[in-house]
C-alpha cells in the first residue's frame, strides 16, 4: 500500500518512520525539504516538493493523510486536495482538529466524491516506539481501505472506528480533556508532598513506588518519576502550561450538552493562571481586601 503524507513535524515525521518499517510505501510532503531529504535518506521514502506532485506520485485510489497543524494551514490544504484528487481518493486528517470543522470538511469532501477520515492520533514524542492510539471517524468502506496503514501505525487493539464523521476528532477532544484533569491530579499532588519540608519526601521515589500495584498508576506517572529522578525542584521550568484548545472545546461541550465536566474546566482554568491570565483579576482582589480591611498589599518587584 502506498500512502502520502503532507507534514513531517515531531508527529508526522515518527509516523512516517514507523509506516516505512512496516514496509507500507511513502509519498511525502514537508515545506521544508532539507526536513524530507532527511528522512528519504533515513527511511527511503519518495520525495514530492509540492502538494500536486504528492497526487502525481500516487496511484487511484489515492490515500493523503495530512499531519498538519489545526486551523487555517489543515482548512488550506483540505481544499487544495479537493481540486486535486479524484473520485474515490481520500483525505484523512491527523491533527487535533476541532470535531465540528471535520463534519463539515468531510461533507464537502464527499460532495466532491472524496472519502474523509478524521483521525485522533494520541503518542506523542513515544509514538514512533510504542505505536499511536488511534480514534478514527468516518464510512466504514474507508476504514475498511485504510485498515492496513492504520495497523501499522497503532499497537495492536490500539484503535477504534468511533462512528461517522467527526466522531474521531470529537473521541480525541474528550481524550485531551481527560488528559487535562489527571495531569493537573498529579501536578497537585506532588505539590502537597513538596510543601510538607519535615517529611522530607523523596518524590521521586513516590512515585516509582505507586508504579507498582497502585490504582493511580499511568503512563503520566511513568514519565513523572522518570523526570523526578533527575530533578525534583525543576527550578529551571517556567510555570507556564499552554492549552492546546481541545481543553477549551471539552469545557465548552459540556456547557453545550448540560453535563458537569467540573475536574476537566477546573484543570483548563489552572492552566489559564499559569500563562498570567489571573494576574490583574488577584491584583483586584489584593485592592479590595485592602480598601475594606486596610490589609497591606505587596507592591510589584517585592
Amino acid at each position: 500500500m502506498k500512502v502520502g503524507l503532507i507534514g513531517l513535524g515531531k508527529m508526522g515525521g515518527n509516523m512516517a518512520r514507523r509506516l516505512r518499517q512496516h514496509d507500507i510505501n511513502v509519498v511525502a510532503y514537508n515545506r521544508s525539504r532539507k526536513v524530507t531529504d532527511a528522512l528519504a535518506e533515513e527511511t527511503g521514502l519518495t520525495v514530492a516538493d509540492s502538494v500536486q506532485a504528492l497526487v502525481n506520485k500516487l496511484e487511484a485510489p489515492r490515500v493523503v493523510w495530512l499531519m498538519l497543524p489545526a486551523g487555517e494551514m489543515t482548512q488550506q490544504h483540505i481544499e487544495l486536495l479537493a481540486d486535486l484528487l479524484h473520485t474515490g481518493d481520500m483525505v484523512i486528517d491527523g491533527a487535533n482538529s476541532y470535531y465540528k470543522d471535520s463534519m463539515r470538511r468531510g461533507e464537502e469532501l464527499v460532495a466532491c466524491g472524496l472519502k474523509f477520515v478524521d483521525a485522533g492520533v494520541s503518542g506523542g514524542v513515544w509514538g514512533l516506539k510504542n505505536g499511536y492510539a488511534m480514534m478514527l471517524g468516518g464510512e466504514p468502506d474507508a476504514i475498511v481501505h485504510l485498515e492496513p496503514v492504520i495497523r501499522a501505525l497503532a499497537p495492536e487493539n490500539g484503535w477504534i472506528h468511533c462512528g461517522p464523521m467527526g466522531s474521531g476528532h470529537f473521541v480525541k477532544m474528550i481524550h485531551n480533556g481527560i488528559e487535562y484533569g489527571m495531569m493537573q491530579a498529579y501536578a497537585e499532588g506532588f505539590a502537597l508532598m513538596r510543601e510538607r519540608k519535615e517529611f522530607n519526601l523523596d518524590l521521586a521515589a513516590v512515585a516509582e513506588s505507586w508504579r507498582h500495584g497502585s490504582v493511580v498508576r499511568s503512563w503520566l506517572l511513568d514519565l513523572t518519576a522518570d523526570y523526578l529522578e533527575n530533578d525534583q525542584d525543576l527550578d529551571v521550568i517556567e510555570p507556564f502550561v499552554a492549552d492546546s484548545g481541545e481543553g477549551r472545546w471539552t469545557a465548552l461541550e459540556s456547557v453545550e450538552l448540560g453535563v458537569p465536566a467540573p475536574v476537566i474546566s477546573l484543570a483548563l482554568m489552572m492552566r489559564f493562571a499559569s500563562q498570567g491570565k489571573s494576574d490583574y483579576g488577584n491584583r483586584m482582589l489584593a485592592m479590595m481586601r485592602k480598601a475594606f480591611g486596610g490589609h497591606a498589599v505587596k507592591a510589584s518587584g517585592e
